[in-house]
């Protein structure tokens, strides 16, 4: 079976993204983002409608979310035409809006709203051991795990 595919990645993440076949898509993605056997990708995306996508990580299960998944798929929809400065991408996390900021030929920045965080009292200010020592965290939920660190400054080599 021959799919045509894109490959792109977001702030070193990369994608497969794929037009909808009939396959077995978590078999697919296991297969097609093997690094040694396959393309290699950290993840397939697959368009099941103009802006709607499905994404599967390499090891086949499927995501609701990924931040630079979702801005991979509005800079396709982009350079294909189907949208000039923004864009909606439907997610199993919900609608994602992106607003293009700049672009050079295929390289893309994007302004994207993730959505309202998610987090529970108990996850505000958690101990996290880096190598500078422990520095609290707090722990959310924006259709995918993310963790913020709150700092004074970024002046420093993170």
């Amino acid at each position: 079976m021959t799919i045509p595919f894109v490959k792109a990645h977001g702030a070193g993440n990369d994608f497969l993204l794929i037009q909808p076949v009939e396959t077995d898509y978590p078999a697919l993605a296991r297969a097609i983002c093997d690094r040694h056997q396959g393309v290699g990708a950290d993840g397939l995306i697959v368009f099941t409608a103009p802006t709607r996508i499905r994404l599967f990580n390499s090891d086949g299960s499927e995501a609701e979310l990924s931040g630079n998944g979702t801005r991979c798929a509005a800079a396709v929809v982009i350079a294909d035409g189907g949208a000039t400065d923004t864009v909606t991408i439907e997610t199993l996390a919900g609608p994602k809006h992106l607003r293009l900021l700049e672009r050079q030929d295929n390289h893309f920045l994007f302004e994207m709203d993730m959505g309202r965080p998610n987090y529970s009292p108990e996850d505000v200010g958690c101990p996290l051991e880096t190598s500078g020592g422990p520095r609290p965290v707090t722990i959310l939920d924006v259709g995918n795990p993310q963790c913020a660190v709150l700092v004074e400054s970024l002046e420093f080599d993170w």
